[in-house]
């Protein structure tokens, strides 16, 4: 006998995205600000703009997704890079409050769609065609490679430096 194939369905990204937030809370609840503010090298992120970077994106995708909803194939918008000025009038408990308040709000939206939904489109200003499905597993995604990312600098600031000869078994890659 055959199994039956199902289609994919939007549910997987979305369990995702819906526990990010509270990752995030549990894994920074008691971070200080100058663990959020370290950067490996000058080029690289610290925290803090990884937390910024993720509101953006919440931002944009939140606003893509609503559209591939409610409007028939629609242009996305472009991603443009926000201003640096901004980010850093801001801590990173205000970015990671903005980042749950956003989340949380798509995440309401999210559920409320048919399982049909995934399927809706949009034309994407540099790929072209994609899915809704498609759109939420990148962000899906996304998430999981910022949550490594965060891991990844609070571990080599906070710890491995204290790790003595311990050192030795890990080498973090902030």
């Amino acid at each position: 006998m055959q199994a039956l194939s199902r289609a994919p369905t939007l549910q997987p990204a979305i369990s995702l995205l819906e526990k990010t937030p509270g990752m995030l809370e549990l894994l920074l609840r008691d971070v200080s600000e100058d663990i959020f503010d370290w950067k490996p090298a000058a080029e690289r992120w610290s925290i803090t703009e990884v937390l910024a970077h993720l509101v953006v994106i919440e931002t944009l995708y939140g606003d893509r997704a609503k559209r591939m909803v409610v409007d028939d194939n629609p242009l996305l918008a472009k991603f443009v890079p926000p201003d640096e000025a901004e980010i850093r009038k801001r801590t990173a408990r205000q970015h990671l409050a903005d980042f749950i308040a956003a989340r949380r709000a798509h995440i309401f939206f999210w559920h409320s769609l048919p399982a049909s939904g995934g399927g809706r489109t949009a034309v994407h200003p540099e790929i072209g065609e994609v899915t809704l499905l498609q759109l939420l597993n990148e962000l899906a995604n996304h998430d999981l490679g910022h949550l490594r990312q965060i891991a990844e600098l609070y571990r080599a600031r906070a710890f491995y430096p204290n790790a003595g000869p311990f050192q030795r078994y890990s080498s973090p890659k902030p």
